[in-house]
């Protein structure tokens, strides 16, 4: 069976034309976010909706819970979608509260958003203390369930301690490196060597914030940076986490960054003048549009089996392994 395609991150304002358009673009799983500051019964709230998603457009899409389930979606012409959380609210202060989430399908966690959090530090803050107490026990829940561990949003220490600290490998979903554009969201070199000596993934953002150049980065840019990226890091550790927020209107940039912690407004990577969601590049615009990253990464020069695996096979093989419970030696 051929190499599968796979974004590793979106929180588009899902819909049936998304669905459509996952297809029309040939992506066999996507990894969506169904919590921000969302608490546990929230979030549950959330996941109902995707239930009827599931029911209403079965031909088109389903949960995804093991790497299995990235076959089944060749096999059958779908989407598999699996969970994610860009903030650790939904588990509250509640360890016991990982498995549960990871019962239900939850298959990502990010330790932090931007701010600080009962577990590790976020980009945003001044000061950088690492992993809370909590925040190496609740890795060493997420390691032993099969809940992959994200610090797409967290800080330098805080990022590297989890790296150290947990038994599994760890992943950056969508993020670019610090040194291609140095945006708080974006990694250092120290960061990136560390995640992918460990066997991390990192996934490549399409966010303009993210990007060098902003909206108006070109292809030819974004896939020279992956390619030095393989060079330094090698390409096996490399995949997509394109970050697309498609159709969602600019007040949703206010929940991802204010939530609930502020009576302000938070203007993070943007300004007062440009705090909505800035304009992609134009070679990518939806699920369609994987083609023409493909087509770069060749452009670049990279193999054709590691364009593969930065399409797809690289998360596919990350799934395999990091899904299910955590093997315990017989010693």
């Amino acid at each position: 069976m051929k190499s599968p395609l796979i974004d590793n991150l979106q929180y588009a304002n899902f819909s049936p034309e998304i669905f459509a358009q996952m297809r029309a673009g040939g992506v066999d799983a996507v990894h969506v976010t169904i919590a921000y500051h969302e608490v546990f019964r929230e979030m549950v709230l959330n996941l109902e909706r995707w239930n009827r998603w599931f029911e209403d457009h079965a031909d088109l899409i389903f949960k995804g819970t093991t790497a299995a389930d990235v076959r089944r979606a060749q096999e059958t012409g779908r989407t598999a979608i699996f969970f994610g959380f860009q903030n650790p609210s939904p588990i509250e202060d509640d360890i016991g509260l990982v498995e549960i989430c990871h019962q239900l399908g939850v298959r990502f966690m990010q330790l932090t958003y931007n701010n600080q959090s009962l577990l590790a530090t976020g980009c945003y803050e001044d000061d950088d203390t690492g992993l809370t107490r909590m925040g190496r026990e609740v890795v060493t829940e997420m390691n032993r369930v099969g809940m992959v561990v994200d610090m797409s949003h967290s800080a330098e220490r805080s990022t590297l301690e989890a790296i150290d600290h947990s038994s599994r490998p760890i992943a950056i979903t969508h993020a670019n490196p610090h040194w291609w554009h140095p945006a708080l969201r974006n990694k250092s070199d120290t960061v990136l060597r560390a995640l992918t000596a460990r066997g991390g993934m990192l996934g490549f953002s399409v966010y303009p914030h993210h990007l060098a150049g902003g909206t108006d980065c070109t292809l030819d840019s974004f896939c020279g940076m992956i390619a030095e990226a393989a060079n330094r890091y090698g390409a096996e550790h490399l995949g997509i986490g394109t970050d697309l927020c498609q159709d969602q209107p600019d007040s949703i940039v206010e929940w991802m960054r204010v939530g609930r912690w502020t009576k302000g407004i938070d203007y993070g990577e943007g300004s007062a003048s440009n705090a909505g969601f800035p304009p992609m590049p134009t070679w990518f615009n939806d699920n369609r549009d994987f083609c023409n990253i493909r087509d770069g990464l060749s452009a670049a020069g990279l193999s054709g089996e590691d364009v593969d695996g930065i399409m797809g096979g690289n998360w596919l093989r990350f799934y395999e392994t990091s899904f299910g419970p955590e093997e315990l030696s017989d010693a």
